[in-house]
């Protein structure tokens, strides 16, 4: 089943981002090439062109709304394919090729509504796709009542396979999921950690990520959102 893209709301969106910087995305397609090039300097891996406010507010509406039907049991599953992506912007700054945070918007209406939401992302700058600023380090536990269900795992070294994720699923992120039961999963795809990707540095197959998300259909009946993220590379995608 194929849905068209629809935009998203300010009043999602200022959950998880600033006024300043919606205003941002929001002028960016009436503003001259010049302007527009001149102020994609000023950020990270940030290109803007015309059109691309439109594309953002898409983007993000595009996953709140697939969040919102598999809530409701409407889908069982489903997969955002959206761009631009979402999982570096931070709170007041777009940052690599990231404008709205996308997965962060619809969680953050999912929570709203009550929902438990396991979240799930595999990056390696800025940490999360939460807008925070080192929330990705491992002595990052979560607070409260919370505490010990916020879990970054560290690879020691690059070039981790099948092996090494399936083992971190198997004996630390499965346990807890288990505990945590989530009524929801959502999960931030950029397939970074992909055989062929190289920024990310890891060498996960297709096979690979196969069994991880096998295994997520476990939880929450099967009930999972992932949202297409960043940085794929075509010859990691054609498989």
């Amino acid at each position: 089943m194929v849905f068209d893209a629809k935009a998203v709301e300010d009043k999602y969106i200022v959950a998880v981002h600033t006024n300043d910087h919606i205003n941002l995305i929001k002028a960016i397609s009436s503003q001259t090439s010049r302007k527009r090039n001149r102020v994609a300097t000023e950020y990270d891996s940030i290109y803007f062109n015309e059109g691309l406010s439109e594309s953002a507010y898409l983007a993000a509406g595009s996953v709140l709304e697939v969040a919102k039907k598999v809530e409701k049991g409407e889908l069982n599953s489903a997969f955002a394919i959206v761009r631009p992506p979402g999982h570096h912007a931070e709170e007041n700054e777009p940052m690599e090729f990231c404008l709205f945070n996308n997965v962060a918007i619809a969680t953050s209406f999912l929570l709203n509504q009550k929902v438990r939401v396991l979240c799930l992302s595999v990056l390696h700058e800025n940490g999360s796709f939460y807008p925070t600023g080192d929330d990705g380090s491992h002595i990052k536990i979560g607070e409260g009542p919370d505490a010990g269900y916020n879990i970054n795992v560290p690879w020691e070294n690059d070039q981790c396979g099948d092996a090494y994720y399936i083992a971190v699923w198997d004996h630390i992120l499965i346990p807890v999921a288990r505990e945590f039961n989530p009524d929801l999963i959502i999960i931030s795809a950029g397939f970074d950690a992909a055989l062929g990707d190289p920024l990310g540095g890891c060498c996960v197959t297709p096979h690979g990520y196969s069994v991880m998300l096998k295994k997520l259909m476990k939880f929450s009946e099967g009930k999972i959102v992932m949202a297409l993220g960043c940085k794929e590379w075509l010859n990691t995608l054609e498989w």
